[in-house]
């Protein structure tokens, strides 16, 4: 015959390596379930990630006694049935949840997900979560949006600036702080007539100068007639 203490040993060491290798483990009271009842749920909780298991209480309390789940002795009250999850653990919780509103025999005592020990009201709390693939899909369009708001505020930037400034300026003018810009001088305007007239004038001043230095310069050849010997 085996040694029922190596059995107990056996069970310890497993109960300890499937808490340490789990992603999570919920833990229930299975008090007045039937045995189809009891199928049904395993089908149930393996569909959403879950391995369910009965355990003895005294086996449990050794396995996880001196390690950072520890807590979970004080949720050791009644059969206990533990399930083992590899994925989401709100899956499994939910799973649970749902099974417990239509068979009430089924009570969640609460869990353990890491090294953090959960109440049932925490279990209930992470029941409401959304799945896994949707808070990814929620998390990815968070940082997404940042992205595309960002860009859309870059194309609009020269748009609204352009906005703001014509409302600002049709502000001022209402205000009276700003006077409607003038329009600009035509070419033919009297101003550009009046330019034009004195760049026409200017030559015409300097003519007399001009003349006398022309005339200085041929005075020679008048001077020797001048001084020619008269006929007598």
């Amino acid at each position: 015959m085996d040694n029922p203490r190596a059995e107990k040993v056996a069970v310890v060491n497993e109960v300890r390596e499937r808490m340490e290798a789990a992603d999570g483990a919920l833990l229930t009271e299975y008090r007045g379930l039937t045995v189809a009842e009891l199928a049904e749920l395993r089908r149930e909780l393996t569909a959403a990630g879950g391995d369910y298991k009965v355990y003895k209480n005294t086996l449990v309390r050794l396995a996880v006694a001196d390690t950072p789940r520890e807590g979970v002795r004080d949720l050791l009250a009644g059969p206990t049935a533990i399930a083992f999850v590899h994925g989401d653990v709100s899956a499994v919780a939910k799973a649970l949840r749902d099974f417990a509103r239509a068979n009430p025999n089924l009570v969640v005592k609460g869990g353990v997900v890491g090294t953090v020990v959960m109440s049932a009201a925490d279990v209930d709390v992470l029941a409401e979560l959304p799945s896994r693939e949707t808070l990814l899909a929620q998390f990815a369009g968070a940082l997404s949006a940042p992205l595309t708001q960002l860009a859309g505020l870059v194309q609009a930037l020269p748009r609204n600036l352009a906005y703001g400034i014509a409302a600002l300026v049709d502000q001022r003018r209402a205000e009276g702080d700003v006077a409607p810009a003038e329009p600009a001088p035509e070419a033919g305007g009297a101003t550009a007539g009046a330019a034009a007239d004195e760049a026409a004038d200017a030559p015409v001043a300097d003519a007399p100068a001009a003349e006398a230095a022309d005339g200085g310069a041929d005075a020679g050849p008048a001077d020797e007639a001048d001084e020619a010997p008269d006929a007598g």
